[in-house]
């Protein structure tokens, strides 16, 4: 009888190895990787509103009705462009008279200055009283002073005509205008906004930081509490062509004592016009170090109902529904992950959908 049992049992050792093998073959192929372990900046992520580097409102300073529109809305204009024309009949006039006038005070001034001359000769040869030489002074000197203020009328007018061709300031993108064509502008008494231009080359980011944090900056993280302030990432609600990054050039002297938060400027450079003014950003700032930070990769963590999870392989080969809590993002491809895995942990990186927890895999390692 134990002669059949052994003879059974070695039967059966051939078969039970090739029903292994069957199971390993017929296990899927995954690409795990490692949990890694490592020493990260952590950044913590604040809202800002970006606005142009230079932005002005095109005004009208004269009386009269608006002629034209000189440009297309929204379009992009060059420093000294012509934006719009107004009325400008009743400037050209006094721009005449006041040429006039100073003509006319030139001319007086040049009689009374012979006039003065002669009655200082002729008061040599006791021709003329010493009043009547007085009198000739005067006449002279209001005549030169009447010269200048003709000069400071003429200016003024012309000043006057040129406000009613408008022109940009600068180079920048102009705003919708404000006011229609044959519209009367009123903007003597007050100047009348036309437009806005805008120079979008460059942008601010204006953000607020809580003072602890600013305070934990300054102890954790470097110099000023502001590492890396010359390369800041900024994100947007919705992705852009390109990525983007400011430089910090403005801190504010003081906390507001109403809200405990300190006022931060970045500057942007904006070279392919994606940028508005009003458009929101994120802004990371560095605020702290981590010497033991674990990094996963960003894309191998799924989220479902009850929060964010990575599928781990165990000893066993199986797969193993992990929840985690996260961190910041490390050079764009890491995450930090604070709960629910180990350095050195095997998590999947790839298909996620095509396993399951409790299948068997075969998994491939595939670097950090």
């Amino acid at each position: 009888m134990a002669a059949v049992v052994a003879a059974s049992a070695v039967a059966c050792l051939p078969s039970c190895h090739s029903n292994e093998r069957s199971a390993q073959t017929d296990a899927p192929q995954v690409d795990v990787a490692s949990v890694i372990e490592d020493s990260v900046v952590i950044y913590k992520d604040y809202p800002g509103t970006l606005t142009a580097v230079n932005s002005v409102d095109v005004v009208g300073r004269v009386n009269g009705y608006l002629r034209s529109q000189n440009y297309t809305d929204g379009s992009t204009v060059g420093k000294g462009a012509l934006l719009f024309t107004i009325e400008d009949t009743q400037y050209r006039d006094a721009v005449g008279q006041a040429e006039a006038q100073l003509q006319t005070a030139r001319s007086t001034y040049d009689y009374a200055m012979r006039q003065y001359e002669a009655m200082k000769k002729a008061l040599e040869s006791d021709a003329v009283s010493q009043i009547e030489v007085v009198q000739a002074k005067s006449a002279y000197e209001e005549a030169a002073a009447a010269i200048k203020s003709a000069e400071a009328q003429l200016r003024t007018a012309r000043t006057n005509l040129g406000y009613c061709a408008v022109h940009a300031p600068f180079a920048g993108t102009v705003s919708a205008a404000d006011v229609n064509v044959g519209a009367y502008v009123g903007g003597e008494g007050e100047p009348v906004k036309l437009a806005t231009i805008y120079d979008n080359t460059r942008m601010y980011a204006d953000f607020y930081i809580e003072e602890s944090s600013f305070m934990r900056m300054n102890t954790r993280v470097g110099t000023d509490g502001i590492a890396g302030s010359d390369s800041i990432p900024m994100r947007f609600d919705e992705p852009l062509g390109h990525e983007y990054r400011g430089r910090l050039d403005y801190l504010s002297p003081d906390v507001n004592t109403g809200t405990g938060t300190m006022h931060l400027r970045a500057v942007v450079d904006n070279p392919y016009g994606e940028l508005r003014s009003g458009m929101y950003a994120t802004i990371s700032l560095p605020e702290d170090i981590d010497s033991h930070a674990l990094l996963v990769r960003d894309a191998s963590i799924a989220t479902d109902q009850l929060g964010k999870y990575v599928y781990t392989v165990n000893d066993s080969n199986r797969v193993v529904y992990t929840p985690v809590k996260t961190g910041g993002l490390v050079d764009d491809t890491m995450r930090v992950v604070t709960e629910g895995l180990h350095p050195g942990d095997r998590y999947v990186t790839k298909a996620l959908l095509k396993v399951r927890a409790g299948l068997e895999v075969r998994p491939v390692m595939t670097g950090k």
